[in-house]
This record gives structure tokens, C-alpha cells and sequence, in this order.
């Protein structure tokens, strides 16, 4: 069938594909070909759109995908794109279309691509919100507080399109057997199956494995209370055993190490040129009238791989025996005249720009700490050696969500390395600007902890 009641239209994603490789053909005539087509370009382009599309995921895009994956996945087939229609016309260079066209074409095509992809993705919402359309009839094995926020998230998010029928007790006072679970199924139209693995015996998920399958049923599974389910596990096959790995890193990816590199020497480059460049010999001197000492700080930390390096700020404290031992508190005595302008403005920080340059720092990611509180929080704190397997950042995930400065109780600190975990996790470049601008924002805006 082509359509079916619980998924998209079975044209939807070829509807798709048509409408995206139309715009790039239509905007190739327009901006390059007049009045004559190119055939050598149009099976080129189009073979090769088709190519990127299925290894970038590009239309993998489904009810529960959020806007800023989707955003993510555009940027990705946008920089392929780019380097396909440069190296296209590198080749068939005695057609002499201009650069500056060349972009034109670009920016133009993924306006169009961007415009109908997000209007398609909206108009599918407000389907389902007004006209309940699109729906997938859903049930829920096992209950228990996590079934329970699912069977909430089902009802309060119309727009996802599911519809929850029921959730069976499998353990309470008005416990079912499995089997009356599957006869419910089999009586009723239901799309897809959601199961606690905590509310069932392994000879009871194998029967509900085998219910699905041989009733064709989507069946998704909540992880337990274990900790390891509730990691962001990644599954591959050694020849043909599956193995599980604990977490995936999209940063430790060759592609996104290089786009955030990029990225990284980008930012700090406009920074050391555009503000540094002016601004240092203003505030060496204003450091240097407030009090003695230099006018850069540079402290031990640890950094990708546990390594350690040299952190750079213009100095805000006078100079002090245990400036590496204890962290800045509220009214600190340390800290000077000078020193309370620059912390208060985050201006003390820009010298890491220099350390994300050299490579021991990127813009965003794990803030750093004092070498002597990192052995500390290792031995304390419960995963707070994750946060290394990426490089330290000048801003991060955590600093923006209120998690900056001063730790003052060990929840300040778990809430740090949990937002930490989670960014490297679900790394993405708009993920990035996000926290960038956000920072920027914090920054003007002033924040209580920036003391």
C-alpha cells in the first residue's frame, strides 16, 4: 500500500527527492544554460544529489526529528553540494561559468530546498494537530514512571501524530498476561508497540520479538533502570557478531573534526585580529595601573586526553601563592579593581582564543579546570573523566545553562559533566553556533556567577 494510516505516504520521500533535484535544475537553466541544457550536467548532478543524499541521510527524516537536525542535515548536503558543482565546473572549465554565479546558484537552490523541506515538515504538524491525520496508533507493555512519561509525552504532543490506546499492567493489581497483550494487538489496529524491558522477563521480550515479527509491528523497547541503557549506545557487527559500544562521539569523526577545526581557527582568528589585536595594549595598561604583576595569566589544565597545557587570561587577581590550588569565590580579596570589569564581562577569557589557535582549546566544549581540582572532581565525581575525550572549550553547553564559575555544591558539578556528556554526544556545528550566540547574549545581558 501506498499509504498507510500510521506512516508517512510512501510518495512523500520521492515526492521529495523530485522537488529538490527540480530546484537545481531549474536554477542551473536560469543562472547558467539560458536558453540551451546541459545534459552532461543534469545526469551528473542528479546521480550525484541521489549519491550524497542516501550517505548523508539527508531525507531520514522522520515525526520525532527535531528542527535543529534538520537544519544540521541541510548544512551537511549544502558544503557536499558546494564541493561538487565547484568540482564540476573545474572540469568542464571551457564552459567559463563565474564563481560568483556559482555561489548565486547555491545559495539560491538551498533557499528553495530549505523553504520546501521546512513547509512540508510544518504542514505535516498542523495535519495532524487539526485534522488528526497521519497518526500511528500506539500501546505501551509495562508500566512504570518512564511509561508513564512516555504515555504523557504521546498525549501532550499532538503534532508528533500518536495515538495511545492503552498501557497494560503487567506487574500491579490489574496485571495482564503477555498474551492478552497480543490479542488486544491483533484485534485492534495498532501500529506500534512500546515496551519497559524492566517490566518484562527475558522469556517474555523474546515472545513480543516474535509477536512482532511475525505480525508486522513496530516494536521499540524503553531502556531499563540499568545505567547502561540509558546510554546513547551504538551497534555494529564484528563479521557477523553485534557488538554494542557505550557512546558514539561525532567530533572523533574525520568530517566534523575538520569542519570544527575550521570553525575553531575562524572564530579565533577574527577575534585575535579584529578585537585582541587593539584591545590587549589597552588593557596591559589599565592591568598594569591597577596593580603589579603581568598582564597575562597562564595556568596548568587538562585537555583532550587528560593532557595538560597552558591556559591564557588576562590576569584579574594579584598575584598569590594558591591562585592554582582555590577557585574564585564571591567578594574574593584576590581579585583587583580591573580584575572584577574583566571577570564581570568575560573579557578576562579572550586570551584563549590563542589556545584554541594553537589547537589545546576549541570554542565551545568542556570548560577546563585547575589541574588540582580535576584529580579532585576524578576521584568525586562519577563520569567526569568523559568530558576529556574531546578538547576543553571557552564556552560550553553547561556555562550557558547556568552551570558556570564558582562550584559550590557537588550538583553544581554533576550537572556540569552531565551537560558535557551530553554535548559531545549530540555535537552538531549549529549546536555550536547556538551556544556561541547564546554566550554573546549572556555576556551582555551579565550573569550572577560572572564574579
Amino acid at each position: 500500500m501506498l499509504f498507510k494510516r500510521g506512516r508517512y505516504s510512501g510518495l512523500l520521500r520521492p515526492i521529495s527527492y523530485t522537488i529538490d533535484l527540480v530546484v537545481i535544475q531549474v536554477m542551473a537553466y536560469l543562472l547558467f544554460f539560458n536558453k540551451e541544457i546541459n545534459l552532461n550536467y543534469i545526469v551528473f548532478i542528479s546521480a550525484v544529489w541521489v549519491f550524497m543524499s542516501l550517505k548523508s541521510n539527508f531525507y531520514e527524516i522522520y515525526r520525532y526529528t527535531q528542527l535543529v537536525k534538520i537544519l544540521s542535515l541541510i548544512g551537511k548536503q549544502m558544503v557536499l553540494f558546494i564541493l561538487v558543482v565547484f568540482a564540476f565546473f573545474g572540469f568542464y572549465n571551457e564552459m567559463s561559468i563565474h564563481p560568483n554565479t556559482v555561489i548565486k546558484y547555491i545559495v539560491y537552490s538551498f533557499l528553495f530546498i530549505t523553504l520546501f523541506k521546512l513547509t512540508i515538515y510544518y504542514l505535516l504538524k498542523k495535519y495532524r494537530t487539526l485534522l488528526g491525520g497521519n497518526y500511528r496508533n500506539t500501546i505501551i507493555i509495562g508500566k512504570n514512571k518512564k511509561t508513564e512519561q512516555l504515555e504523557k509525552f504521546f498525549k501532550d504532543n499532538p503534532e508528533y501524530g500518536y495515538q495511545h490506546q492503552i498501557t497494560f499492567d503487567l506487574r500491579g493489581d490489574n496485571k495482564v498476561e503477555i498474551e492478552d497483550c497480543f490479542e488486544y494487538i491483533q484485534k485492534n489496529q495498532v501500529d506500534e508497540i512500546y515496551s519497559s524491558v524492566a517490566e518484562l522477563t527475558n522469556k517474555e521480550i523474546l515472545m513480543l520479538i516474535d509477536f512482532a515479527d511475525n505480525n508486522l509491528k513496530i516494536l521499540k523497547f524503553l531502556p531499563d533502570n540499568k545505567e547502561i541503557y540509558t546510554k546513547k549506545l551504538e551497534f555494529d557487527y564484528y563479521g557477523y557478531l553485534p557488538i554494542l559500544s557505550l557512546r558514539k562521539i561525532p567530533i572523533q569523526e574525520p568530517f566534523n573534526l575538520f569542519i570544527k577545526r575550521v570553525f575553531d581557527i575562524i572564530i579565533s582568528v577574527l577575534v585575535i585580529v579584529g578585537l585582541l589585536s587593539w584591545l590587549t595594549p589597552i588593557l596591559a595598561i589599565l592591568i598594569k595601573l591597577d596593580s603589579k604583576g603581568p598582564v597575562f595569566f597562564k595556568q596548568k589544565r587538562n585537555g583532550l586526553d587528560y593532557e595538560e597545557f597552558f591556559c591564557f587570561k588576562f590576569r584579574s587577581m594579584k598575584p598569590n601563592p594558591v591562585a592554582d590550588l582555590y577557585q574564585v569565590t564571591k567578594g574574593d580579596q584576590r581579585i583587583t579593581r580591573m580584575g572584577r570589569f574583566l571577570r564581570k564581562t568575560s573579557i578576562d577569557e579572550l586570551p584563549q582564543f590563542i589556545n584554541v589557535l594553537k589547537g589545546d582549546m576549541s570554542v565551545v566544549g568542556p570548560r577546563p579546570h585547575m589541574v588540582s581540582h580535576t584529580h579532585m572532581y576524578a576521584e568525586r565525581i562519577d563520569k567526569f573523566m568523559v568530558r576529556h575525550f574531546i578538547k576543553p572549550g571557552i564556552t560550553g553547553l553547561a556555562q550557558v545553562s547556568g552551570y558556570r564559575g564558582e562550584v559550590e555544591t557537588d550538583d553544581d558539578i554533576i550537572n556540569r559533566v552531565r551537560l558535557d556528556i551530553f554535548y559531545l554526544e549530540n555535537w552538531s556545528l549549529l549546536l555550536d553556533l547556538k551556544i556561541v550566540f547564546q554566550t554573546i547574549y549572556n555576556a551582555l545581558k551579565g550573569e550572577e556567577k560572572a564574579y
